[in-house]
């Protein structure tokens, strides 16, 4: 598993996919017309619809479907997420914190950590929202998660930010097992949101219900980015801007993963009936899973997410509490910090 750490091991992994990708289309030509390049599902998405009635494929809109060559796609894109996050922790992102004067291995790490979270959530809640203002459920119109069901065919922009998600849910999964991280002291609330997750991913793209995933993930990934930000501001002691973040950071939790949270859950539970008649049966044939029962596997891990949700946000409250009390604030950002990391803060 050397390649989950050492970004010189995943990058050979990736750079040898590509280099036979590159001669494939390079060279078999030459040999014969026509072959498919068997390497371009580990970099490229597969599965296109055929345009055609009864389809919305076009020449002009191509969309695409689910199947079995999107998990090599996955498996790519999982070592993809090792290489980019440990070449963000250890080549930027800890010489950056030495220029601060961090110099304690444990803080150089978390900061590292942070980092990374930071330019990622960046970089997918930014992308969610674009793909979300492509969709009728443009800023959660939630009636359209329902509506016209099975939404089977996806954008190429959608089928690709989704299995590009599911693949760093499945690297950052292996990296908790794996305990490649320091453990934290919410450490089974962490593998608990892992899994669910991953739950909601894979079910989600399984019974096309790409939709009202974009719009967890981008419920989940934008306050995601505000709490990266506050935490890297503690690490660097910036005091008056780590204590306005954090508190951009509780409006920004609040609403996204708390009322639009709530938003969500209160259309699964109140819409689920829009979807049409001729979708609420299990045939998997024809791309319809909606039998009575389904509403409460949706419902179900979305509450549980709710949940852990709340959990972190009381202890961002303690924290902006205590704040207000000392006027300074040592534990920026959720309890997703160790023992020692605190002890380091007091004793500093």
């Amino acid at each position: 598993m050397r390649w989950i750490v050492v970004p010189s091991s995943s990058l050979k992994m990736l750079l040898i996919v590509l280099v036979l990708w590159a001669n494939w289309e390079l060279f078999t030509p030459f040999i014969h017309t026509g072959l498919p390049n068997p390497f371009a599902p580990l970099l490229f998405i597969s599965h296109p619809v055929t345009p055609g009635p009864g389809t919305l494929a076009t020449a002009d809109a191509p969309r695409y479907a689910k199947g079995y060559l999107d998990l090599v796609f996955i498996t790519y894109y999982v070592v993809f997420w090792s290489f980019f996050r440990q070449a963000i922790t250890l080549y930027v992102c800890q010489p950056v914190a030495r220029w601060f004067g961090i110099r304690k291995e444990a803080k150089l790490a978390r900061f590292g950590e942070q980092g990374y979270a930071l330019v990622y959530f960046a970089i997918m809640g930014a992308w969610g929202i674009r793909i979300m203002s492509q969709l009728p459920t443009w800023w959660y119109r939630t009636e359209y998660f329902w509506i016209d069901y099975p939404h089977w065919e996806m954008t190429p922009e959608l089928k690709r930010y989704y299995l590009v998600q599911a693949a760093y849910w499945c690297q950052q999964l292996i990296v908790l097992l794996l305990n490649l991280e320091k453990p934290r002291k919410d450490y089974y609330e962490l593998v608990a949101h892992h899994f669910v997750t991953l739950w909601l991913v894979g079910w989600s793209y399984l019974i096309n219900l790409t939709l009202i995933g974009n719009a967890v993930y981008v419920s989940m990934d934008v306050p995601d980015t505000f709490l990266a930000f506050s935490k890297i501001l503690n690490y660097i002691q910036w005091s008056r801007a780590k204590i306005a973040a954090f508190f951009v950071l509780i409006g920004f939790w609040t609403y996204f993963r708390h009322w639009l949270n709530i938003v969500i859950l209160h259309s699964v539970w109140t819409e689920f009936d829009l979807m049409p008649e001729t979708s609420k049966r299990w045939a998997p044939e024809d791309g319809v899973w909606m039998v009575w029962w389904m509403k409460y596997q949706i419902f179900v891990p979305i509450l549980l997410l709710q949940f852990l949700n709340l959990f972190w946000y009381a202890l961002m409250l303690r924290i902006g509490l205590r704040a207000l009390r000392v006027e300074e604030l040592s534990e920026i950002g959720d309890d997703r910090s160790d023992e020692e990391e605190y002890e380091d803060e007091k004793e500093e």
